[in-house]
C-alpha cells in the first residue's frame, strides 16, 4: 500500500494507524525492519521528518539508504527508479516539491512508496498532529479547527484530514488565498467540501475555536497590514475556547504568523507536541507494509 494523501484514507484506516501508534509508543518490543531496507529522498534542510523517519525506521530494525530528491529529476523515467529500486528495498519515503512526480512514482513501483512532504501536502505532519490532539482530548473529533494562512500543503492537508474525520474545520485569511475557489469548490462533491469554510474576518472565528493552526508566511504576506490583520497573539488566543491550543507549523516565525508572546504561554501545544511525529510514521509504514 501506498501512502501518498490522507483523503485516500478511511477514517477506520486512521483510526487503525492511530492504534497502531499506541502500542508502539507503549513500549512493546517490535522488530519488524529487521533486514528490510528503505531508500529516502530527503533534502538536507528537512530535519524534523527525515530525523523522525531515520530514527524510527532503525528502531524497529531496518537500514535506511539516503538520496537527495534532486536524484528523482533527471531525464531517467521513474518507472525504470521504481522498478530498479524493488530489487534492493522495501519502501520508498520521498520528500520533494512535485507531488505529481511522488505519484507517478508509486504508480510504477511494486513496493509502498511513503510522501514525507511536497508543496501540495503533508500527509504524516497532520496525521502526527491529530494523533497528539487524540492523546490531548478525547473529544478531538468535536473540536473546531482553525487555519489561520494562506492556502498551502498544511492548510490542505487539514482540510483532507477534517473531509475524512468530519471536523469542523474554519480557513481564515485574505480574500484570494483561499483552498479552493469558487469554480473548483462547485466542481467537488459537496462531501468533500462541507468540511471547509473560508473567511476573511479573524476575530468572530476565534471565539469558536479549540485548535488554532498556522504555516509559515510566503514573502507577499510579511507585511505589517497582513501580520496586523491576522497574526495569532496571545490577546487573540484568549478570545478562543477554554482549555484551546495553538499548534504552529514549523518552521515558525515569531512576529510574522505568529507573536513571541503567544509561544510563551500556556496555549503552545510546545515542542513534546510533535515527539509523536516518530511513532506515527513508524505506524504508518508498518502499516503500508503489510496492507
Amino acid at each position: 500500500m501506498h501512502f501518498l494523501d490522507i483523503k485516500e484514507l478511511s477514517s477506520q484506516q486512521l483510526n487503525e494507524i492511530f492504534h497502531l501508534t499506541d502500542q508502539l509508543k507503549a513500549g512493546r518490543r517490535n522488530d519488524s525492519l529487521v533486514g528490510k531496507t528503505f531508500i529516502l529522498f530527503f533534502p538536507e534542510s528537512s530535519l524534523r521528518t527525515r530525523t523522525t523517519f531515520e530514527k524510527g525506521i532503525r528502531e524497529l530494525g531496518g537500514e535506511c539508504i539516503l538520496f537527495p530528491p534532486e536524484s528523482l529529476d533527471k531525464r531517467e523515467k521513474l518507472s525504470d527508479v521504481a522498478a530498479y529500486l524493488a530489487n534492493w528495498a522495501d519502501g520508498i519515503i520521498v520528500r520533494h516539491p512535485d507531488f505529481t512526480k511522488i505519484s507517478e512514482l508509486s504508480a510504477h513501483s511494486p513496493i509502498p512508496v511513503l510522501n514525507a512532504m511536497s508543496s501540495y501536502n503533508h500527509p504524516c505532519e497532520i496525521i502526527s498532529d491529530l494523533y497528539s490532539i487524540r492523546a490531548l482530548r478525547d473529544n478531538y473529533k468535536n473540536l473546531v479547527y482553525t487555519f489561520v494562512g494562506p492556502a498551502g500543503n498544511i492548510c490542505r492537508s487539514w482540510a483532507d484530514a477534517a473531509s475524512v474525520l468530519k471536523l469542523e474545520f474554519h480557513h481564515v485569511c485574505a480574500a484570494g488565498y483561499e483552498l479552493f475557489t469558487t469554480s473548483s469548490l462547485a466542481n467537488r462533491l459537496a462531501e468533500d467540501s462541507a468540511h471547509y469554510r473560508f473567511h476573511t474576518e479573524l476575530e468572530d472565528v476565534l471565539m469558536r475555536s479549540d485548535v488554532v493552526l498556522t504555516d509559515a508566511l510566503p514573502e507577499p504576506l510579511r507585511n505589517k497590514k497582513y501580520i496586523d490583520q491576522y497574526q495569532i497573539t496571545l490577546q487573540r488566543m484568549r478570545r478562543t475556547r477554554e482549555h484551546s491550543i495553538l499548534n504552529p507549523c514549523p518552521p515558525f516565525f515569531r512576529g510574522e504568523e505568529v507573536s513571541e508572546d503567544a509561544i510563551s504561554s500556556d496555549y503552545f501545544a510546545g515542542y513534546a507536541f510533535k515527539k509523536n511525529l516518530l511513532y506515527v510514521q513508524q505506524a504508518i509504514l508498518l502499516y503500508c507494509l503489510a496492507h
